[in-house]
C-alpha cells in the first residue's frame, strides 16, 4: 500500500478589499508562486473573496448596512466566472485549491453564505462547504449552512475536509469529517485583531489545528487573512479609531500542524506570506495505535453521533397523486 508524499501551501493575505474578479487575481498569482515550488494543494484564508466583513465589528448595524450591500454585488455565484477563473487556475497549475467565498445564494436576493471551494487539479468544483454557524458579529451579514455539506473528498492527495474559523471549534462538527476518513484538514481563518484584549487569536487559531491534527492523527493545514492597509483605510472613513482596533498584534496565524499535534517548520503570524510544509500520510498510521478515536479508542455501543445530511430548503412542494383511487402525497 502506497500514501502519497506532497507538499502543501498555506497562503496567508489580504484580499483586494470588495473587489471579487481583483482578489481573484491576487489568488491565481498566489496559485502560480506555491504551485512553482511544488505545491500540490494550496489553501486560502476564509471568505477571501472579495473580503471579510470587519464593519460588522467596529460599527453598529445601521452603520454597517450599506456595506453588506457592497458585499453582496461584489460576491460571487456557484458556479459564476471568478470561480470559474479559479478552476481554470487550478487545472494549469495542476494543483488542488481550497478557498474562501462570500456566495451569493441561489434564487435568494440579499443571502449570502461563507462558503470553502474545494477544487482539484481538472478544474472541477468537487466541494462546496457552507460554515454551518456565523459567529458572532458574523450573524449580521451571513446565513448559515446545513449538514449536506459535511463531506470529506477521496483525491490522490488523500481525504480532504474544510471547516471555515470557529467551526473548528464544534467538536462534532470535526468529529463528522475525521468518521468519513479526512487525512488532510483545511482550516481557514480570518485575521481579527478586534478580539477582545485577553483573546491572542494566533494562538487560539494555533490550539485549535493542534488539537484536530492530535485528535485525528491528521495534517491539518491553518491558512488566515491579513488587514491590510486598504482595509484600514477604509474602515477609517467611517470609525476614526478603525486603525487602533485593526492593528493589534497578534491577530493572524498560517501554519501546518503533522498528526503529532505539532507545527511543522515556522508558523506566519500578522505578515502576508506562503507557508510550506511536506505531507506524508503514512505519518498518521503509528499515532492510532495510541489513540484511535475511529475505532479501538472509543465506544461506539455508548456514544452515537447522527447528523442529519439533508439540504435544508425555505420551502418544500408536495404534490397529489390519485393511485387505485386513493390520494397520496409525493415530494
Amino acid at each position: 500500500m502506497s500514501l502519497p508524499i506532497f507538499k502543501a501551501a498555506a497562503v496567508q493575505a489580504s484580499p483586494i478589499y470588495l473587489d471579487a474578479k481583483a482578489t481573484v487575481d491576487k489568488a491565481c498569482d498566489l496559485v502560480v508562486e506555491a504551485s512553482t515550488q511544488g505545491a500540490r494543494i494550496i489553501a486560502f484564508p476564509e471568505v477571501f473573496v472579495p473580503a471579510y466583513p470587519y464593519w460588522s465589528w467596529i460599527m453598529n448595524p445601521v452603520m454597517g448596512s450599506p456595506f453588506f450591500e457592497r458585499l453582496y454585488h461584489n460576491s460571487v455565484d456557484i458556479p459564476g466566472p471568478e470561480v470559474q477563473t479559479l478552476c481554470e487556475s487550478a487545472k494549469k497549475n495542476d494543483c488542488y485549491i481550497v478557498i474562501g467565498v462570500n456566495e451569493r445564494g441561489p434564487k435568494k436576493l440579499g443571502t449570502i453564505y461563507n462558503t470553502n471551494i474545494t477544487i482539484n487539479p481538472a478544474g472541477e468544483i468537487i466541494g462546496c462547504h457552507r460554515k454551518l454557524v456565523p459567529t458572532w458579529a458574523e450573524k449580521l451579514v451571513w446565513s448559515g449552512g446545513d449538514g449536506s455539506t459535511l463531506k470529506v473528498h477521496d483525491t490522490d492527495v488523500g481525504m480532504i475536509g474544510t471547516l471555515a474559523c470557529g467551526e473548528n471549534t464544534n467538536p462534532l462538527a470535526r468529529f463528522t469529517l475525521m468518521a468519513q476518513g479526512e487525512q488532510v484538514h483545511v482550516a481557514n481563518y480570518i485575521g481579527l485583531p478586534t478580539a477582545p484584549k485577553e483573546y491572542n487569536m494566533a494562538e487560539a487559531i494555533k490550539l485549535r489545528g493542534m488539537t484536530h491534527s492530535f485528535e485525528g492523527k491528521i495534517f491539518t493545514i491553518i491558512s488566515c487573512s491579513t488587514v491590510s492597509e486598504e482595509i484600514i483605510s477604509e474602515m477609517e472613513r467611517f470609525v476614526p479609531d478603525a486603525r487602533t482596533l485593526l492593528t493589534r498584534k497578534n491577530g493572524a496565524f498560517s501554519g501546518i500542524i503533522g498528526p503529532d499535534g505539532n507545527l511543522m517548520g515556522d508558523g506566519l503570524i500578522d505578515d502576508e506570506g506562503i507557508i510550506y510544509a511536506e505531507i506524508d500520510l503514512n505519518r498518521c498510521i503509528q499515532p492510532k495505535q495510541m489513540h484511535d478515536i475511529l475505532g479501538h479508542y472509543n465506544r461506539f455501543d455508548i456514544f452515537d453521533l447522527r447528523v442529519n445530511i439533508a439540504k435544508q430548503e425555505p420551502v418544500k412542494f408536495i404534490k397529489k397523486e390519485i393511485k387505485n383511487g386513493s390520494e397520496n402525497y409525493k415530494k
